[in-house]
């Protein structure tokens, strides 16, 4: 198995001023936050090339992100970690319990993260083996068509068979013959046995399930299809033979423990607080049960044992009842890095409209396209759907730039509705007037603001 290298987390020149022009690309504002996020990005590539041996005493400086929902806390983790090319994985700190308690333990973040990790492993293991695995599959392809000629003495007749199979390789690679039906053996995508274990055993890290089908062959039985779609069940099969799922879990656990990102969502949720009843009993066993993981332990997986000293932790939460400082003081500690992120303003709202490269104004615009119709916002009318946002985030509930949606599908929704049958103009230019037609009335309307937008 060729090695499999980690994205880009290697590489030199991610600097921190580099992760910050690449964040700006889809996060408008909240330069605190990419700051913190950006050093903490290349301390991780300068404690793997510190000597070896301070490099195991060097823990990554955990970030909290406090502010309001919507403002980007969650985008910049995910993209953090996309520009890595690092495993990542959200959870919501609300949905866990203390143990003891009925639902997920706080370790099955680390073994989602594994999962996740094992997926990139294999998906990047598929690449390196593809090429091998597509002429093996064009082989027993060209053998249910033309059966090969094992004859001794018939040298003519082999040769004669070799160029027809030459000829018929080249009408295969054209796709001349992708439409004609063929059989063949395939696995059978119901073999083995379902099992189902005691509650709980996945989280425990055991995969039942896995462990009978490997006891149990897997059975083989004649499909009828047509030769690209048996091409693409065959290809699938001999990616999945070629790979060795042992090297690939090897590396998916190193990766997490060297470059692994989890983000919690909704820390405020399990902070201290007055309410002692109901579900908010067990908040602070939470805490407790999530302060080795964050410290650094080792969590059992279906994949190996994985330790999380330096696994980077990113918390986020609004904080508007909670405080930091409600935390327990050991959760405190391993949160070191505190950034506040800031509301969005009206001018931040045209800025995300327009200026990330998954801007929402261009998410329609393609959309319609796909219509064959040309859609435009003058710049008044993003001036104005920007005013209206930041108008209804102050009057209704602050929910940052998820109010853009809500306001984006109100206003777009009848020619969303229209477009494919009343098949109207080429192009729709949506102006200012058109808004305030529109959305004027639902803005005033406060009762009508909070069950529309």
């Amino acid at each position: 198995m060729e090695t499999l290298k980690d994205g880009n987390f290697a590489n030199n020149n991610l600097t921190p001023k580099t992760i910050t022009r690449e964040l700006d690309k889809y996060i408008i504002g909240q330069d605190d936050a990419k700051r913190a996020v950006a050093i903490a990005l290349r301390n991780r590539w300068r404690r793997q090339n510190a000597p070896e041996d301070i490099r195991d005493e060097i823990m990554p400086n955990n970030i909290i992100l406090i502010g309001p929902t919507g403002v980007g806390k969650t985008e910049i983790a995910r993209r953090l970690a996309k520009l890595a090319g690092a495993p990542f994985v959200k959870v919501e700190a609300s949905k866990f319990t203390e143990v003891g308690y009925v639902g997920r333990d706080v370790e099955s973040m680390i073994r989602d993260l594994t999962e996740v990790s094992v997926n990139m492993a294999k998906e990047e293991q598929s690449v390196v083996v593809k090429e091998k695995a597509e002429a093996m599959v064009m082989d027993k392809i060209l053998d249910i068509l033309i059966p090969p000629i094992k004859k001794a003495n018939e040298d003519e007749e082999t040769l004669q068979n070799e160029k027809t199979r030459e000829w018929m390789k080249k009408k295969l690679d054209s796709g001349d013959m992708d439409q004609r039906m063929i059989e063949y053996e395939a696995v059978s995508p119901g073999a083995g046995v379902q099992v189902f274990g005691p509650m709980g055993m996945d989280d425990m890290g055991i995969n039942i399930q896995e462990i009978m089908s490997n006891m149990i062959p897997k059975k083989k039985k004649k499909r009828k299809t047509t030769i690209a779609e048996a091409r693409r069940i065959m290809l699938a099969e001999e990616v999945d033979k070629l790979i060795d799922m042992e090297a690939v879990q090897k590396e998916a656990i190193r990766r997490v423990q060297e470059s692994g990102i989890v983000f919690i969502d909704e820390i405020d949720k399990i902070a201290g607080g007055h309410n002692s009843q109901g579900p908010d009993v067990s908040r602070e066993g939470v805490q407790r049960d999530l302060l080795p993981i964050v410290e650094g332990s080792t969590v059992n997986t279906k994949y190996g044992a994985v330790k999380t000293d330096h696994v980077l932790f990113i918390a986020s939460g609004a904080f508007h009842v909670s405080k930091p400082s409600d935390l327990i003081p050991e959760m405190q500690g391993r949160f070191p890095i505190r950034v506040e992120l800031k509301s969005l303003t009206e001018q931040d709202f045209v800025k995300i409209l327009t200026l990330p490269k998954n801007a929402l104004l261009k998410q329609y615009v393609s959309l319609l396209g796909t219509e064959g119709v040309e859609l435009e916002f003058s710049e008044n009318a993003i001036q104005e759907i920007a005013k209206i946002a930041a108008l209804v985030n102050e009057q209704v509930e602050n929910i940052g730039a998820r109010r853009l949606h809500t306001i984006l599908t109100t206003l777009l929704e009848d020619i969303l509705f229209d477009v494919p049958d009343k098949m109207p103009k080429k192009k729709i230019i949506i102006n200012e007037k058109l808004v305030d037609k529109r959305l004027s009335n639902i803005v005033k309307n406060k009762d009508l603001s909070k069950y529309i937008l």
